[in-house]
């Protein structure tokens, strides 16, 4: 693909997660906005570090020091990953502190009361976390982010061999005692946890969705047999795959098939009726495209 064509396909892909971006960064404002500051909790990451400095100057400064906090990571993102991820991340980012600051603004220019929910401490959390996972998760489907943690997370997962996600974890417990000790309340603090917990649930689900599948490897003795059982009983496809085993050298046929969740149980008992000493590996798949559903 040359540089033009390629130039070309980013931009119908930039303004096509644009309209996402919009959608995902009200949805995190509000429920920054409604949830979180009227009770005086905080999200994890850059966000939670950027409403504490808002909280000890001034409510209104909230997204410029989300911006202002994100750019050391940006700058690390264009090293580390590159600048197509860079111009993503940065749309999200200024997306997000946009609609931050209309929730901020507009309640003023139409003399409203602002907007600020206030109830029991399970609905804050519920509600509040539901909300801006919805919104996150989003930005974070179609490529966006609005979280420098996450490039941190991949430095040191570089360099240290921790996982992103650990590395995520230890920052935003960090960040929620640093929460504890601002606002005096370590309910708060505690709250705020509990929030981010549902939250990143959440966005878990956003991203992958409620679809639960699998794929599944099978190393049998009878490849070809057990292969048309499957088809028959179960009414899916599968591929085969051409192997050597490592230690007896011989060539063996792999089986490679993609299952919901609902009909894994029945696949097992399948292979195990048909070649109880036959070998299954197992792992969950995040997403499963078929290009030409998606042209049809």
């Amino acid at each position: 693909m040359s540089s033009q064509s390629a130039q070309s396909h980013f931009g119908r892909y930039y303004f096509k997660t644009l309209f996402w971006f919009i959608i995902g960064g009200f949805l995190a404002a509000l429920g920054v906005e409604v949830f979180l500051i009227p009770n005086q909790l905080v999200d994890g990451g850059i966000v939670g570090l950027a409403i504490m400095a808002s909280y000890l100057s001034s409510k209104g400064l909230l997204p410029y020091f989300f911006i202002l906090f994100n750019i050391p990571f940006v700058f690390l993102a264009y090293r580390l990953i590159g600048k197509h991820f860079v111009i993503q991340m940065l749309t999200a980012v200024v997306v997000f502190a946009i609609c931050i600051e209309l929730f901020y603004w507009v309640p003023y220019w139409f003399h409203l009361e602002p907007l600020e929910f206030h109830g029991e401490a399970l609905e804050i959390i519920v509600l509040g976390g539901f909300i801006i996972g919805c919104g996150v998760g989003l930005i974070i489907r179609h490529g966006g982010s609005t979280d420098g943690t996450e490039i941190l997370g991949i430095i040191i997962n570089r360099k240290r061999g921790f996982t992103v996600g650990q590395v995520i974890l230890f920052v935003n417990i960090f960040i929620f005692a640093i929460a504890g000790l601002v606002y005096k309340n370590w309910h708060s603090a505690f709250m705020s946890l509990m929030t981010y917990v549902v939250a990143a649930k959440m966005i878990d689900i956003v991203i992958v969705g409620f679809e639960d599948t699998k794929s599944v490897m099978i190393i049998s003795k009878k490849p070809q047999d057990l292969g048309e059982v499957l088809m028959k009983e179960l009414g899916i496809g599968l591929t085969v795959m051409y192997g050597r085993g490592g230690y007896s050298g011989d060539a063996r046929e792999i089986l490679y098939i993609v299952v919901e969740r609902l009909q894994l149980a029945e696949l097992k008992e399948i292979v195990h009726r048909e070649d109880p000493i036959a070998f299954i590996a197992i792992e969950n798949l995040h997403e499963v495209i078929n290009w030409r559903q998606n042209q049809s």
